[in-house]
């Protein structure tokens, strides 16, 4: 009888001081990153992270002009955030302008309520789709293959 009473109340005691955070969902602004409750994994991502500086160099060389870019994430997720962080902190230091990103967060089933968010066939977090004159050129999904600004300089001389 003591077992099943622990069983039905200790679960209720732990989890009724639980904070639950609403993941960002839908469109928004990076800015919102850096502000509570994400703001405890972002800040630090960004500020710790130790970036290629070859690949920096390669990225100057390379024109922004006719560039967008979609950052398809979930705040939930570890690899959102530790990856996301990181990506604009290349993109800062590209002086990449914000204005051409954007920002789609997702659910836990990687659904957003975005209008043709289904043609963006999004199977893992975080996908970071690089657009040249508004066509799909790459993306970076989940992990980066050698560092996102490596990949970053792939995806972007493909072809050239």
């Amino acid at each position: 009888m003591k077992n099943i009473f622990f069983l039905l109340i200790f679960p209720l005691i732990c989890f009724s001081g639980c904070k639950t955070i609403k993941p960002a969902v839908g469109y928004f602004t990076p800015d919102r990153l850096t502000r509570a409750p994400y703001s405890i994994w972002y800040i630090k991502g960004y500020d710790e992270y130790q970036f290629n500086s070859d690949a920096i160099n390669k990225l100057q060389d390379i024109s922004k002009d006719n560039l967008t870019i979609k950052i398809v994430m979930g705040t939930w997720c570890p690899d959102s955030r530790r990856e996301v962080p990181r990506f604009m902190r290349i993109l800062n230091i590209w002086k990449f302008p914000v204005s051409m990103v954007t920002f789609i967060g997702v659910d836990n089933a990687k659904l957003s309520p975005v209008g043709e968010y289904d043609k963006l066939d999004i199977q893992r977090v975080p996908t970071f789709i690089i657009y040249k004159n508004n066509i799909e050129a790459g993306r970076i999904i989940e992990n980066p293959t050698t560092s996102l600004e490596q990949d970053m300089v792939n995806i972007l001389t493909r072809n050239e």
